[in-house]
């Protein structure tokens, strides 16, 4: 396979990228509604790994890559792309599970707002990383003021926050050594592989079960295959820290989802923390014409 070499970014670059985040945020949140009707049925880690393979099979068969005449780099990237998307939501949807949306939201956000702090160079990032950081701990007292969370849904949550982080590193690496979506395909399946023996039980109930596998299918579309397909677009044309600050639009879809799909009004302290957040990505695109690919 003949490797893309790494260009300037196009003129409308930045507003591709955008929007590929805005459109990721969105179905990734409608995506996780409707996993957690799977929860009761086939258990979080069943529904994780099944949504990954399902997702892999449908890029697959899109894709179609070569993979038999990629080089052992090409295929270490798409196995560590792999291996952090496992974890990534294989401890996310464990968190959820005990752990409310908001504050699960809140708490794995840490991840990538740490990459973006530790890989900021200009005073407007360490600006935006400010904003999104206020915000990211607006969210947090908002969601800390009922009832004590739980600790190990929160341990797990913190694990899916440092995958997530690592995905980031991961899914620009495997963009820029892997052309179109082949990598990612197979990063799915890699992710949905290792995972599967935790819920190996669970994907059982789910095959036997013609309204859980429609269910599951629809998760895997709109949780992992969407998602996915339009932040590794935009993955290559951000450099990892500006991404880590404009998927911060997240919890503002988090909040927009609970409020439509499960009746979840925000609250005045929890809308001023989406205005930072939103803030801190506003201060960042503004700069995106001057942005360009890094190696």
């Amino acid at each position: 396979m003949t490797l893309r070499a790494p260009s300037p970014v196009e003129p409308n670059a930045d507003r591709t990228a955008v929007l590929c985040i805005l459109g990721s945020c969105l179905f990734l949140q409608l995506g996780a509604a409707l996993a957690t009707q799977l929860f009761p049925h086939a258990g979080t880690w069943a529904t994780s790994s099944f949504r990954l393979l399902i997702a892999s099979v449908i890029l697959l068969a899109i894709s179609r890559p070569a993979f038999w005449r990629w080089t052992p780099e090409q295929w270490g990237a798409a196995i560590v792309l792999g291996v952090s998307l496992g974890c990534m939501n294989g401890f996310y949807y464990a968190g959820i599970a005990t752990v409310p949306l908001a504050s699960a939201v809140t708490i794995q956000f840490l991840g990538p707002l740490l990459l973006a702090a530790v890989l900021s160079r200009s005073v407007r990032d360490g600006i935006s990383v400010g904003l999104a950081l206020t915000g990211m701990a607006l969210l947090g007292v908002d969601s800390l003021s009922g009832e004590p969370l739980d600790r190990l849904g929160v341990f797990y949550i913190l694990i899916a926050g440092a995958a997530w982080a690592v995905y980031i590193l991961a899914n620009k690496r495997t963009g820029r050594l892997i052309a179109g979506q082949g990598g990612l395909a197979v990063a799915l399946a890699v992710g949905g592989l290792v995972t599967l023996p935790f819920g190996f039980e669970g994907a059982l109930v789910i095959v036997s079960d013609t309204n859980l596998l429609l269910l599951a299918i629809g998760t895997a579309i709109l949780a992992s295959l969407l998602p996915t397909s339009l932040e590794l677009i935009a993955m290559r044309r951000l450099r990892p820290q500006v991404f880590s600050i404009l998927i911060s639009f997240e919890p503002a879809f988090a909040a927009l989802v609970g409020w439509l799909v499960l009746s979840q009004g925000p609250s005045p302290l929890k809308l001023a923390a989406i205005a930072l957040v939103i803030g801190a990505s506003v201060n960042q695109t503004l700069a995106g014409k001057r942005l360009r690919r890094q190696v």
